[in-house]
């Protein structure tokens, strides 16, 4: 695995992951990450990535491990910085998943690169917040509604909503996927996520609640949107509603799975990615 620092145009560093340096013979799959993580590319699906000749490129978005915090910004940036990641290393054309919020951003630029993206497959996204006919914040927890709450009302209140204890409420099915393969999901996340304080998760939830700067009714990229029905971190109903406004996309929901244990899909997913 390389570790990069790509020095960006406007002065920021953002740092990448390269899992199979120079291999262009390799499928260049982007991994984006959720909130709040690092974005090393995921180790539960390493076995999968060698059989189907995976390339993983990956970065920690703004604010998280390496990368240079960048308030204000949306779900569109991440088009930029992706495409000057690609041109860097010379690759003209990739995959993307994303998980949780990664989805989203993934989702965002899709929708701006065209055909530079061939595919994209989400685990648990997330809708725009001015999605039409969306209840947003129906069947969420209420530590994800008052973080996101505060979000809207501007970056000071999300600033300072970090000091309350976030619940996730998780299931006992939850904790027992910990303590398998995705277990690794804590080796990336919380602190170590943020080593030089919470800009990654205040920007991430800020971009959630502001205008995405891209459209996901203009993807023509094959979209697979994958989500629990028993999801309350972000509700199943957020995929219901991307799925009737993104042409190129199939639904795939599942009983009972959660905001975690959807992870038990992400090979699946994959597998589906290196398909199309």
């Amino acid at each position: 695995m390389d570790e990069i620092d790509f020095r960006l145009a406007d002065g920021r560093v953002l740092h990448g992951y390269d899992s199979a340096p120079g291999a262009t013979d390799r499928l260049a799959v982007v991994w984006h990450h959720g909130t709040p993580n690092l974005g090393t590319p995921p180790a539960p699906l390493a076995a999968a990535s060698e059989r189907l000749g995976i390339r993983w490129i990956s970065f920690d978005r703004p604010g998280y491990g390496g990368s240079t915090a960048a308030p204000g910004r949306t779900v569109a940036g991440v088009a930029a910085d992706l495409s000057a990641v690609l041109d860097t290393l010379g690759i003209g054309s990739c995959a993307q998943l994303g998980y949780s919020g990664g989805g989203t951003f993934a989702l965002g630029a899709t929708a701006l690169l065209g055909d530079r993206v061939t595919a994209v497959a989400t685990l648990a996204a997330i809708a725009p917040y001015d999605a039409s006919g969306l209840d947003w914040y129906d069947g969420m927890i209420p530590s994800g509604v008052a973080s996101l709450r505060a979000a809207a009302a501007g970056r000071d209140a999300r600033m300072a909503n970090e000091e309350l204890e976030y619940d996730p409420e998780f299931t006992d099915t939850d904790l027992a996927m910990f303590g398998g393969p995705w277990g690794w999901l804590g080796s990336v996340a919380g602190d170590k996520a943020m080593p030089n304080g919470p800009d990654g998760a205040v920007d991430d939830d800020r971009a959630y609640v502001l205008p995405w700067g891209a459209d996901p009714a203009t993807i023509t990229a094959p979209a697979l949107l994958v989500h629990g029905t028993a999801d309350r971190i972000i509700p199943s109903s957020h995929a219901r509603w991307l799925a009737t406004h993104i042409p190129s996309a199939t639904l795939d929901t599942h009983e009972n799975l959660s905001h975690i244990t959807i992870l038990g899909q992400a090979e699946r997913a994959l597998n589906w990615l290196h398909g199309h």
